[in-house]
């Protein structure tokens, strides 16, 4: 069984940062693909960033573009998403999922088997 706990979460004014935290059991960690979605009230779950084990290519919402960057440790079993230049629309509660299949598209939230429990993210204008 994988599981996955974020953390870093919080409330930060417009214009600030913060960096989240996903860390993840599993043997393979280093073939999982990873990827960070948000849901904010009365809306849809939406991608925000993946990336994939093999060759670590990462993939960006355009309305994250340039100011989110996602990383991973192998050593450490974690993947990270660093988010700047932060607006009060970034508000949300932000997800980390994996998946094992290399195939796997990044942005389909459905084709993630692994998900963890959320950390709010609040942007204050």
């Amino acid at each position: 069984q994988v599981q996955l706990v974020e953390s870093g979460g919080g409330l930060v004014q417009a214009g600030g940062s913060l960096r989240l935290s996903c860390a993840v059991s599993g043997r393979t960690f280093s073939t999982y693909a990873l990827g960070w979605f948000r849901q904010a009230p009365g809306k849809e779950r939406e991608f925000v960033a993946a990336i994939r084990g093999r060759g670590g290519s990462t993939d960006y919402a355009n309305s994250i573009k340039g100011r989110f960057t996602i990383s991973r440790d192998n050593a450490k079993n974690s993947v990270y998403l660093q988010m700047n230049s932060l607006k009060p629309e970034d508000s949300a509660v932000y997800y980390c999922a994996a998946d094992v299949n290399p195939y796997l598209l990044l942005r389909e939230s459905r084709g993630y088997e692994y998900w963890g429990q959320g950390t709010q993210v609040t942007v204050s204008s």
